[in-house]
């Protein structure tokens, strides 16, 4: 079976192909945030690469979040169109969970982190039970501070990988010391293998969708979306005392 996936959750820009458990080609970008422009691009290479045409995937897969609100639009759209394109089915990956696959260690647990600016991370926690990560925190959008609290009472050997590492490896070390450490760079950010992996793993589950039903997971609204509400609010206090 064999599935095409992406990762624009971020900064990163990835494509994948995979035929079941082999990998048969993958394209990493970490340079500035264009996913519009380099998107297809990528995956007209990639696929012309390995000589495959869309009619030959059997699943479309994007990391659905959290993350970049323009960036997961570019990709579930990309995807979306791809697979109605050709009727085939869908598999949304939350970025997460992706992102825990790329440190398959079962004797620790993987907590990955992504930046959510004012000092706070999109974040879970989770352990290894038969070669998937499995959630053992809920997904969260927290301060880095009460996450480290939360990590410190698992009382377990963590590893820390996302964006997020680089702005709060300092903080995390001083804080957990012998109980935490960093993925390799190269396990560090984003994978589209990791999407396309757990895309097949749901998929032999039936977790399969159509390209109407793929939607991004969002952990928080967007900053456009919270400055009006903010607004609102305001515009509705200050009615009230006029």
């Amino acid at each position: 079976m064999k599935v095409l996936a992406v990762d624009t959750s971020s900064l990163v820009a990835a494509v994948a192909v995979m035929d079941g458990p082999k990998l048969l080609g993958e394209y990493i970008i970490n340079h500035k945030k264009t996913h519009s422009q380099k998107l297809m691009p990528m995956i007209k290479e990639i696929m012309d690469s390995i000589e495959l045409d869309p009619e030959e995937i059997d699943i479309f897969a994007a990391s659905i979040g959290p993350g970049s609100f323009t960036g997961l639009r570019i990709g579930i759209t990309t995807i979306k169109a791809m697979a109605y394109a050709v009727g085939k089915p869908v598999v949304g990956v939350p970025t997460l969970d992706a992102l825990a696959y790329n440190v398959p260690v079962p004797d620790a647990l993987i907590c990955p982190i992504m930046d959510a600016r004012n000092n706070q991370v999109y974040t879970a926690v989770y352990k290894w039970e038969r070669d998937i990560p499995v959630k053992v925190t809920e997904y969260m959008g927290i301060e880095i501070s009460e996450l480290v609290k939360i990590v410190k009472g698992k009382n377990c050997k963590t590893i820390f990988n996302g964006d997020a590492v680089e702005i709060h490896r300092e903080f995390i070390e001083r804080e957990l010391g012998e109980y935490c450490c960093f993925a390799p760079a190269i396990l560090m950010l984003q994978k589209a293998s990791s999407v396309a992996a757990l895309a097949l793993a749901r998929a032999s589950e039936g977790m399969l969708e159509t390209c109407f039903d793929l939607v991004p997971f969002y952990l928080r609204k967007s900053q456009a979306e919270q400055e009006y509400e903010r607004r609102r609010l305001r515009g509705e206090n200050n009615a009230e005392t006029d």
